[in-house]
């Protein structure tokens, strides 16, 4: 697994590249937004690690500006902030992932190899927090999910386990282009920005067993 840093805190940046080299991870950082914009292009990358606080560009301006340029490489937050606000803007843009710097190596890591195949994760610490800002927003989504039709249905449910896109269209033997098109309608149909919001929102109404 290669992983990129941007951390603009020399400590935790050094110490989170010695502790994925440990486990056998390709590490590599930058000091700064700036930097990882200009080397992110030019490398075959499987994870992209962002600070979300720092002083010249935040995480999100970075989040939304890799997303922007057509990165594909998962982009997970690895931040201090349990802020509800935080959680749901990152996840809005295109957040693969939501973890916490406090968090353990073991369970970070376990985090990144679940990533590295098509999961999206929050951590565990921030689940009722998505759970609270959600609640509201579902209140009217049940008569929304009867308008999906059975095949968005299917989907919305394989995104509920959090399957990628690529073992959804095999598990229903489409295409992945075919399962992009029924996820875009799935999330304007049930007014939701993200996949999180969808596998959140099926979870808590029970619309899958």
């Amino acid at each position: 697994m290669k992983v990129y840093i941007i951390d603009d805190h020399a400590l935790f940046r050094n110490g989170l590249i010695s502790l994925l080299e440990s486990r056998k991870i390709n590490a590599r950082a930058a000091a700064s937004p700036e930097q990882g914009l200009e080397e992110i292009p030019t490398l075959s990358l499987d994870i992209i690690l962002l600070d979300l606080r720092m002083p010249a560009m935040s995480g999100i301006e970075v989040l939304k500006t890799l997303k922007e340029q057509g990165e594909q490489t998962p982009i997970v937050m690895l931040t201090t902030s349990t802020e509800e606000h935080d959680l749901r803007d990152c996840l809005k843009y295109g957040a693969q992932g939501y973890l916490l710097k406090d968090m353990d190596p073991d369970e970070l890591v376990n985090a990144l190899n679940e990533i590295v195949t098509g999961s999206i994760i929050v951590a565990q610490d921030m689940t009722h927090v998505l759970a609270k800002a959600l609640r509201n927003e579902l209140t009217d989504n049940e008569a929304t999910f009867d308008s999906l039709t059975n095949r968005e249905k299917e989907v919305a449910c394989q995104v509920a386990h959090g399957h990628s896109n690529k073992v959804i269209a095999r598990e229903l033997g489409i295409s992945d282009g075919t399962v992009k098109l029924h996820v875009k309608s799935i999330l304007k149909k049930l007014s939701l920005s993200s996949r999180v919001e969808v596998a959140v929102m099926i979870t808590e109404k029970g619309y899958c067993r």
